[in-house]
């Protein structure tokens, strides 16, 4: 909630006064009455620039010292007076709710027991925002322009920066690698969907979905059985962990040559359900082509990392 602060007070007396002089002058007077007007709007000015040190957006933080800043932190401001503080390298994020002041930003992070702490504003120019916090250290807020609040992932736009691979973390406590070049990602409920885009014969796809009609090996088995009686099923440790069984199921192929559709899927007990990803690979029968696609899919279950094994 935006502060009734002193400017705002003094725009408004001036405003009266203005009413008052107005009744009082004729058109003799109409310099003493500007005079007024522009005092106002100076005023006016001010005052709205107070209350919008932080539009919708994000807005990069460092410390005003440092002469190459990691840049990796960031502050997410999403218009509504609320916000989150979203590191970059670690992948945290906490909430925040904040109000502005004429000269200050007061910041309550945390849902849980927040923490208050006012940024006392120095200097609000070219989109940056300079002050400090109570421990006195001098921190920049630079917009990140080419940053949406509605979608920002602190890690992905490092890592893009970095021409790292993207992290999918899902919200059933997992999480994988993946080269957004040539993979896209697409999410609904409890089925993520990883498609290459890149040069290949057909669809080349992961299919990973969380369910709580089965457990692994059934719900293994129930792919499985899909692509006919000839299936071959083997158990394995599940990648990303140490003891944790996964169970396996390969389609059936009719002949030796390694063009065309082939499936597979892998998938292990989790939570209280399954967790599988169904593999979809259309091969050419040219490496050139096929030992990329399978390298970008691998890679994506190679990098698998749980909250919980």
């Amino acid at each position: 909630m935006t502060k009734f602060n002193p400017v705002m007070k003094k725009a408004v007396t001036l405003g009266m006064a203005l009413t008052m002089v107005m009744g009082m002058v004729g058109c003799g007077q109409s310099a003493y009455v500007d005079t007024f007007k522009s005092a106002k709007i100076d005023d006016e000015e001010v005052a709205m620039s107070a209350v919008t040190y932080f539009t919708k957006g994000v807005y990069v933080n460092y410390a005003a010292e440092a002469e190459n800043p990691d840049k990796t932190y960031f502050y997410v401001f999403y218009g509504d007076g609320s916000g989150s503080i979203d590191d970059g390298v670690t992948g945290t994020q906490m909430y925040f709710e904040y109000e502005v002041g004429y000269d200050d930003v007061t910041f309550h992070i945390g849902s849980v027991d927040p923490i208050d702490d006012v940024f006392t504003v120095k200097e609000f120019k070219d989109g940056k925002v300079v002050g400090s916090f109570s421990d006195g250290l001098e921190l920049v807020f630079e917009q990140v322009e080419d940053a949406d609040a509605d979608t920002f992932n602190a890690v992905n736009y490092v890592n893009g920066k970095n021409g790292d691979d993207f992290v999918y973390t899902d919200a059933n406590g997992w999480q994988v690698k993946y080269n957004p070049d040539v993979i896209q990602v697409n999410q609904a409920g409890p089925i993520t969907t990883f498609v290459y885009t890149g040069d290949c014969a057909g669809t080349c796809m992961i299919t990973a979905t969380y369910t709580v009609d089965n457990k692994g090996k059934e719900a293994i088995k129930a792919i499985g059985d899909a692509w006919g009686s000839d299936t071959n099923y083997s158990e394995s440790i599940f990648p990303g962990t140490e003891d944790v069984t996964s169970y396996y199921a390969a389609m059936p192929v009719s002949d030796d040559s390694n063009s065309g559709l082939h499936c597979s899927a892998l998938g292990r007990d989790y939570m209280d359900g399954a967790l599988t990803f169904e593999f979809t690979v259309t091969n050419s029968g040219d490496d050139a082509i096929d030992i990329p696609v399978s390298d970008a899919l691998s890679a994506i279950i190679d990098s698998i990392e749980f909250d919980q094994k």
